[in-house]
């Protein structure tokens, strides 16, 4: 199947903008490793921890620095800001990428603290908005007995269930498709080529838009 999708994505002229979101643990690394080899793609993961502000964001996840929630929130949508110009180029030469988190993360997270959600949509507003996101949803009492919970600050369980109430709002929104996490790895997978497929069977000429350009 792979091989039909990345025929019909040549036929775009540009490459696919594929997001993975979800709760920690919920196997989205995983599946984003597996989808960028088998599309020929590009796999790029937010936070992006590589870059000065990455390197911050991460000693923030691990609860060795303190911020308040407003300048963490907006130093996460400076670190995928600071990716935009490479991704925006690569898919106009007509390279795919598969994002691991994208902004729907920076908002679930940020609101689940108590930040107005339409505070939260606008820093990320005017980035390249995926042609089509993967949520990857289960129960959180599963997805916590999975290995390394806890090492990061966002990983409990009550929190983790904040997150999920809001990234339940974010996937009403067009191209958002819910998966089951606790499928088999394989299952999971041929379930998101399947999603491409038919998506891009339906739509034979996607658009490239901008995440949010109304901030609702």
């Amino acid at each position: 199947m792979e091989i039909i999708i990345q025929q019909t994505i040549k036929k775009m002229n540009r490459g696919l903008f594929i997001a993975l979101e979800g709760l920690d643990k919920s196997g989205k690394s995983t599946q984003a490793k597996l989808l960028s080899q088998k599309l020929n793609a590009q796999k790029v993961s937010f936070p992006d921890r590589t870059t000065q502000l990455g390197v911050i964001i991460s000693d923030y996840l691990r609860g060795n620095k303190n911020m308040s929630d407003e300048v963490i929130h907006l130093l996460f949508s400076a670190n995928r800001w600071e990716q935009h110009t490479s991704i925006f180029n690569q898919l106009q030469n007509g390279t795919n990428i598969v994002s691991d988190r994208y902004a729907f993360s920076g908002v679930a997270f940020s609101a689940a603290k108590g930040l107005p959600i339409e505070w939260c949509k606008a820093p990320d507003a005017g980035l390249i908005q995926p042609d089509i996101t993967f949520y990857l949803t289960a129960p959180i009492e599963e997805l916590c007995k999975r290995g390394d919970y806890g090492r990061e600050i966002y990983e409990n369980s009550s929190f983790q269930h904040r997150v999920g109430s809001f990234f339940d709002i974010l996937a009403l929104q067009e191209n958002f498709y819910k998966i089951d996490a606790l499928k088999s790895i394989d299952e999971i997978q041929a379930e998101i080529l399947n999603h491409i497929s038919e998506k891009l069977k339906n739509n034979s000429l996607l658009q490239q838009k901008k995440l949010w350009k109304q901030v609702l």
